[in-house]
């Protein structure tokens, strides 16, 4: 299946790009190459070939989450520009 110029410009005004004639060619030229290699890829036989979201295996790469002791609340407050001893009070943003 090869792709026309006219197809090709089709595209280009769909995604607004404004080609000049030797580029619309170099496009043409490209493209069909493209679809080519897409079209090479349908001939392997893929039916015992299980289908996948990525390449390579994916981990996470992420630490547990576990519950640990944290700062108590009189030094979090320590340094705070204000507070009432139980939270950090700050200029309210929305009225």
């Amino acid at each position: 299946m090869a792709l026309t110029k006219e197809e090709v410009e089709k595209v280009a005004l769909l995604a607004r790009l404004r080609l000049s004639p030797d580029e619309l060619e170099l496009m043409t030229t490209q493209l069909n190459k493209i679809v080519e290699y897409v079209e090479q890829l349908r001939e392997v036989d893929t039916t015992d070939v299980e289908p996948l979201a990525h390449p390579l295996p994916v981990t996470n790469v992420f630490r547990r989450d576990e519950v640990r002791p944290s700062l108590p609340r009189e030094e979090a407050l320590r340094n705070a520009p204000d507070h009432d001893d139980e939270f950090f009070l700050v200029p309210p943003v929305l009225e």
